[in-house]
């Protein structure tokens, strides 16, 4: 049997550490609940390590399928407590030592983990698996292997569809324990390459549906990653952190005296639903946030001229939008790609620009808004001139690495670093811009030359990119930064944590808009997800009120042809733009509940979605309506009252008795409805 080592309760969440034979593990608990003590399991150990050489696997058919639970020959030493930490230190006959760090901050809803390895000894360690968190015990709160109980929630994520929720039994994933228990059972998952959220985002959810209690999980990373379920007997076990050398490629050689840091895992137990887990995670991201330019604190929208000139943009269009622009609340213009020469030479298109793109920034801050500019900086493409300088990009097996008509910059490299900071930095700061978007449209793969392994060689190129990043947040606090890849293929907390805002999707005109703008509530803050708001002087008034009020599911980003409107749409448009003033703190401040239809297809969606956005003194309710909507009942907080709507038809909707009624909806149509705290309650 298993004794517990140590307990601590951190906000309302108790973390045990338990000790059989000097293995320690680690289970989490919402604070003052009664576990059960009838399960037959052995504790994995907190901190996940597999050593190139070591004594190998501990289970049944699981090489080439999961590397949790090798047996390394760590055993505990001790452990350092204070008030917001606990180490524990893990050690090895040949000198190495793992130290475990659980991090919390008072009021958090969250904690943090990291495992740090440390050669202590006389020779090299190569590691081929290091986690960054693993809890086990799951579920403490149901005897035995407790059948139909648990659910694994992943958000799924594919090119202009992210976010997509996915719930399955443990039983249909074949979690159960095998009927010996000499076999261990993992679904292992992540992403292998420069994207992080090209298949799955870094976010895992076990839910104990009986007892109404959830662990979640994420990973603050940018490159290969991995998650695991793994079970051999009573107890579910979660993991993650970098992909693994089956997984992802990767292993990492420490010489006596260095050491080596897992990236940063999120982690929260609680009472409640997968909706709640989500932003209980997210809540971690508002610290990095909250430090961003004074600008970023009314949570102001934007425009960015893509979906105007795909790409054709020139002094005369950006000129014509900006002065649409004025006096309408539009904080931000961003001058998308198109303006260059040559993609990756990064030279002003002169014949776009006569004079210079100066002049162009002057008058979009004459209208009171700020300038920005577009970059893809971390590759090139073909038809420019540094594509050909091989010598300065990323190889794999001696070869350039190509993808499509890329090739990728080597960030490793302090001679490209500087080149970028001149062509990117130098550049925005001598024309009068304020304002960054960093776009990623292609993905290295498994990896690149110049280190042990090629997945080692893409943590070093992609942890180089972060401290690029971090040196111009130094540089300059007040530079607005956009993460943007494909859309929305970084949507990760080490990402988000180093930029302003991101693009929620490469999404831009299709009626999925509303969807996935909700589905990322539970992936990154509202306030962080740039919803695209595309105008066109074809649009109806419904089709109008339906784009507008999908940007009120995030940070609102107009977009297309608002030269070409006419006077009642742009009404319309600048009402919209009103109400998203009105709604900021809430946005930026408040928790997200769901309503709606089950929405099978994205791409023909049926139903309806209901989004109520609730903060202490005001909530947003916003409604989409897609294929054959059924009639929508939604009960509002009963301390609030009606203050503003913004929809093509007020008398569609009914008030009775706190409750929204839309009584037969149209297809495709788009509500939106502020309400504030009601004194009589």
């Amino acid at each position: 049997m298993s004794r517990i080592l140590s307990k601590f309760n951190f906000g309302d969440m108790t973390f045990i550490y338990t000790n059989k034979n000097d293995t320690v593990g680690l289970t989490a608990v919402p604070r003052d609940t009664t576990v059960s003590n009838e399960k037959a399991y052995t504790p994995l150990s907190l901190a996940q390590i597999k050593l190139q050489g070591g004594d190998g696997y501990n289970a049944l058919f699981t090489m080439g399928k999961t590397m949790l639970n090798s047996r390394c020959g760590f055993t505990f030493s001790h452990q350092d407590a204070s008030e917001n930490s606990i180490i524990t230190y893990l050690r090895h006959e040949k000198g190495y030592v793992l130290e475990h760090h659980l991090s919390w901050q008072g009021g958090d809803k969250i904690v943090t983990m990291q495992t740090i390895f440390k050669n202590g000894g006389t020779e090299p360690a190569t590691i081929e698996m290091l986690s960054s968190f693993q809890l086990g015990g799951i579920t403490p709160f149901e005897a035995g292997d407790a059948p139909e109980t648990l659910v694994m929630h992943r958000l799924r994520s594919r090119w202009a569809d992210e976010g997509r929720l996915e719930s399955i039994p443990i039983e249909d994933l074949q979690l159960e324990p095998s009927i010996t228990g000499v076999s261990a059972n993992s679904i292992r998952f992540g992403q292998v390459g420069t994207m992080p959220v090209r298949e799955y985002f870094p976010f895992m959810v076990i839910e104990d549906t009986k007892h109404k209690i959830c662990w979640g999980a994420q990973l603050a990373w940018p490159g290969s990653w991995q998650m695991e379920a793994y079970r051999k007997d009573d107890a579910l076990n979660i993991s993650g952190g970098l992909a693994d050398r089956e997984f992802g490629h990767w292993s990492k050689t420490i010489h006596p005296g260095d050491s080596f840091a897992t990236p940063v895992a999120i982690l929260t137990v609680h009472n409640g639903t997968v909706d709640e887990t989500s932003q209980r995670l997210t809540s971690w991201q508002y610290k990095a946030w909250q430090v961003q330019a004074e600008s970023e604190k009314t949570v102001p929208a934007i425009f960015n001229e893509w979906c105007m000139s795909w790409g054709g943009l020139n002094a005369k269009t950006v000129a014509s939008a900006a002065k649409k622009l004025k006096d309408t609340g539009i904080k931000y213009f961003v001058m998308d790609a198109g303006w260059y020469d040559k993609h990756g030479d990064w030279n002003l298109n002169h014949d776009r620009f006569p004079g210079g793109i100066n002049k162009t920034t002057e008058y979009v801050k004459s209208m009171g808004i700020i300038p920005g500019l577009w970059f893809e900086y971390e590759c090139c493409e073909k038809d420019s001139e540094f594509y050909k300088q091989e010598k300065n990009m990323l190889h794999l097996d001696g070869n350039v690495i190509a993808d499509y008509n890329r090739h990728f910059i080597d960030m490793r490299s302090a001679k490209n670093r500087k080149r970028l900071h001149e062509k990117t930095v130098s550049f925005l700061k001598e024309n009068g811009f304020g304002y960054l978007k960093i776009d990623y449209n292609a993905t290295i793969g498994i990896g690149c030359d110049g280190a042990e392994s090629p997945g080692e060689g893409l943590r070093q190129h992609i942890q180089s990119m972060v401290e690029f990043l971090q040196d111009i947040r130094k540089e300059w606090p007040d530079l607005i930064i956009e993460n943007c890849s494909s859309g929305g293929h970084r949507l990760e907390p080490c990402m988000m944590g180093l930029t302003a805002m991101s693009s929620f999707s490469d999404a831009h005109e299709s009626i999925n808009i509303p969807i996935i703008a909700a589905n990322l509530h539970r992936a990154i803050l509202p306030c962080q997800s740039q919803v695209w708001a595309v105008l066109r002087k074809e649009d109806t008034v419904r089709r109008l009120y339906y784009t507008m009020t999908a940007g009120l599911l995030g940070r609102l980003c107009l977009s297309g042809n608002v030269d070409e409107i006419n006077d009642s749409q742009w009404g319309i448009v600048k009402n919209g733009l009103a109400f998203y003033e009105k709604i900021g703190p809430v946005l930026k401040n408040g928790h997200t509940t769901w309503y709606g239809s089950k929405i099978k297809s994205y791409r023909h969606p049926k139903g309806w979605q209901g989004v109520l956005r609730t903060g202490e003194n005001e909530a947003y309710l916003v409604v989409h309506t897609f294929g054959e909507p059924k009639d929508v009942c939604i009960e509002l907080p009963k301390q609030f009252k009606v203050a503003d709507m913004y929809m093509e038809d007020k008398n569609s909707v009914v008030f009775d008795k706190n409750h929204v009624v839309i009584t037969s909806p149209e297809e495709f149509q788009g509500f939106a409805i502020r309400l504030i705290r009601d004194c009589s309650h």
